[in-house]
């Protein structure tokens, strides 16, 4: 009797269950899966391109999440030890009807308008929605409900434009490579350059990075090897539901540890002008004297909100060595932290001592309200047992300027 009992009542709580409306917001999530134009590599060869006016969903819809991976021609996750996906970045444009091409290099400047997040840095750096790096598979980007990054709302479309979307992936092909980490760190001396992709030469004090590691150059190889070409995608899953009064919109904000920001003043009053500069090198800690108990290189910037609103959701990007990154209230609370997820094996999205994912923070609803006029503080730490180059510190946060 008690077995007859236990299965009546599971009965009866499937069609209690059963009966019950599924929430608004799930029965309408759209999900798109889209492949990037073609990366052709070989061993230490670097592509660094951008792809305008890709498949993305259109109309006027809020932008649910954004996973993003390196996969080969049958569609098989491509593991970081052969290709290293050093970024990929999603921008967004409005360009002028009617055009040839969407190119936005080959347009004039009077043909389409940049429209970047609502971060702080200078005009025409970190300009992403979205983007990361070897991170990307293990890092969750799912803004939960009712929230959305509303896009292709009539009223923002300047009259004779439309919005399209572009991407730039960075990867680096290290099969055969001497040094491995050295290249995923563009170090300049092993890509044997001098000068940047635009012919400019380069500091004596410029040890490495982006300006080293751009698209066509090449790692220094070990002797004798040789590796087939490759034929690579970026193969981007987007989430999205169509906009409606029930979708509350966030805004995008990226903050970098390296911001040279200061006050300054013109006709419309004070201003904050803000010199990004992406990356940054530390040396090892045998160089500076620390003991390697020490051996954590904490770099920190002070930033003044320009902004009010409820965080919703943070996330850091690093680079190999990543030892978390973090933003505080000035008085020493947390904020949001983001640690790295380190792999221990060999499959894709588990490679053994790469960063292979981020932690992120789902603060409750209404709990984090910055109002503009606050002072967070960035901390980005990265383990300094040995020398690095290149480094990058950005802290993604999304912020909703109301409550459901």
């Amino acid at each position: 009797m008690k077995s007859f009992d236990l299965g009546w009542l599971f009965l009866v709580a499937i069609l209690i269950t059963s009966s019950l409306p599924l929430s608004k917001a799930f029965q309408r999530v759209k999900t798109g899966v889209f492949l990037s134009p073609k990366i052709e590599l070989e061993p230490g060869l670097v592509s660094k391109k951008f792809y305008y006016d890709v498949d993305f969903p259109r109309g006027h819809i809020a932008l649910k999440s954004f996973n993003a991976e390196v996969v080969d021609e049958a569609g098989n996750p491509v593991p970081l030890y052969d290709t290293y996906l050093h970024h990929w970045h999603v921008l967004r444009f409005f360009v002028r009807r009617g055009l040839g091409t969407r190119d936005i290099s080959r347009l004039n400047s009077s043909d389409y308008i940049s429209r970047r997040n609502s971060g702080t840095c200078n005009d025409g750096v970190l300009d992403q929605f979205f983007g990361f790096g070897s991170e990307t598979r293990r890092t969750m980007t799912g803004i939960p409900d009712p929230y959305g990054i509303e896009i292709g709302n009539p009223a923002e479309i300047p009259s004779r434009f439309e919005e399209t979307w572009a991407i730039n992936v960075h990867a680096i092909d290290t099969r055969g490579v001497e040094v491995t980490m050295g290249c995923t760190e563009c170090r300049c001396d092993l890509y044997n350059v001098t000068r940047d992709g635009s012919g400019r030469p380069l500091s004596p004090n410029y040890k490495g990075g982006l300006l080293c590691c751009y698209d066509g150059t090449r790692c220094r190889m070990k002797q004798g090897f040789n590796g087939i070409k490759t034929t690579l995608y970026l193969r981007y899953t987007v989430k999205w539901v169509d906009m409606d009064s029930d979708i509350l919109p966030v805004k995008v904000y990226i903050f970098d540890v390296t911001d040279l920001w200061k006050r300054s003043r013109n006709s419309t009053g004070i201003n904050a002008e803000h010199d990004c500069r992406i990356e940054y090198d530390i040396e090892s800690c045998r160089a500076t004297g620390s003991t390697r108990n020490a051996c954590i290189d904490d770099k920190r910037v002070s930033l003044e909100m320009p902004f009010s609103g409820y965080v919703i959701y943070g996330v850091g990007h690093q680079h190999v060595g990543a030892a978390g990154s973090s933003l505080y209230w000035q008085g020493g609370r947390v904020l949001c932290s983001s640690m790295p997820i380190y792999g221990t094996g060999e499959k894709a999205g588990n490679e053994a001592g790469y960063v292979v994912g981020m932690s992120t923070c789902y603060p409750k609803p209404g709990s984090v309200k910055i109002t503009k006029g606050d002072t967070l503080i960035l901390e980005s730490k990265y383990s300094n047992i040995q020398q690095h180059t290149g480094l990058i510190g950005l802290f993604y946060l999304l912020v909703a300027k109301k409550l459901p």
